[in-house]
């Protein structure tokens, strides 16, 4: 189908979960998917700023049916946590993971010890998914479930053969690359798998480009005069983080897209459309993927299943 950003489809029926839904891309999209009709979940380790979101999306979209999980992607004790939450649901159609705090500190660890680009990133969806997929029985097995993986176009301009979970960059925007180099590994090798099984599954990857606070529209709570601004070298060039949304409400939505595919701009802002994928992380060697899936694994403390029809 021809996908226009502006115009979505209509989605009533349908139930989405969005990580980071609290500010920036994440909040945009989860707008834009209720804005549809779909039924939205927040998720976010502030319930307090969850409910600052969903008033917002309910000041565009007064119909807006949204609901919440409250956990830290910085701590797997509480992304398991909102896994069992997830999981229980009585319907889930997709969730875009899509949160991560950005604090690009060398230094900068998540509760359990592990760099916080790769735990927060990677590690903690790896840990989510493994939750989400051990918590479907025989009567899910014709249930379809997308999931949304979000990278970075740096993947691209910056490429970086990971072969080692445990991989460490010297700058924080390095260690950055590399968390969402890894994201990417794992969300290829993750389509492959459920494939081989199978299962109704889609593994999809989103590249966002490049999205900026200053041509952010404006919404209480979300992007307003209370909410810190970051500035963007590449703001003359940028987009805001309403477009930048739509990459991953595109994959998440669109009944066209198929597991193993990427969707972003074609440079660093515009309409999302389908990409090429990158060979280094969509077809590395067999034994790098296995090395980087089982190592992603230990990191998670726990194993990705995937169970066969």
């Amino acid at each position: 189908m021809t996908w226009d950003p502006i115009r979505l489809p209509d989605l009533t029926g349908h139930v989405y979960a969005v990580t980071g839904a609290t500010g920036g891309i994440g909040y945009f999209a989860a707008e834009q998917l209720a804005s549809a009709g779909a039924e939205v979940v927040l998720v976010s380790r502030s319930a307090q700023k969850i409910g600052v979101a969903a008033a917002a999306i309910r000041g565009q979209a007064p119909r807006a049916v949204t609901g919440s999980v409250a956990f830290d992607l910085t701590s797997l004790a509480s992304v398991r946590e909102g896994a069992e939450q997830l999981a229980a649901l009585p319907r889930l159609d997709g969730i875009f993971l899509n949160g991560g705090p950005m604090d690009l500190a060398a230094r900068a660890r998540t509760q359990d010890g592990l760099p916080l680009m790769t735990g927060a990133h990677t590690v903690a969806n790896v840990a989510l998914v493994a939750g989400l997929l051990s918590a479907r029985t025989r009567a899910d097995r014709d249930r379809p479930l997308r999931i949304v993986h979000t990278s970075t176009g740096f993947v691209q301009q910056f490429r970086t053969k990971v072969t080692d979970a445990r991989a460490t960059a010297r700058t924080g925007i390095g260690a950055y690359v590399v968390a969402k180099t890894l994201t990417e590994v794992f969300a290829y090798e993750l389509d492959r798998r459920v494939r081989a099984a199978g299962l109704p599954i889609t593994s999809v990857v989103t590249r966002p480009g490049v999205g900026v606070d200053a041509k952010t529209p404006h919404r209480p709570g979300i992007r307003d005069a209370t909410v810190p601004s970051r500035r963007n070298p590449f703001t003359p060039w940028a987009q805001g983080k309403d477009a930048a949304a739509w990459s991953g409400v595109r994959a998440l939505a669109d009944p066209d897209v198929v597991g193993g595919q990427l969707y972003g701009p074609r440079k660093v802002a515009g309409p999302p459309v389908r990409l090429t994928p990158s060979p280094h992380t969509s077809a590395p060697s067999p034994d790098v993927a296995d090395r980087v899936w089982a190592g992603l694994e230990d990191l998670a403390g726990t194993q990705v299943r995937v169970p066969r029809v």
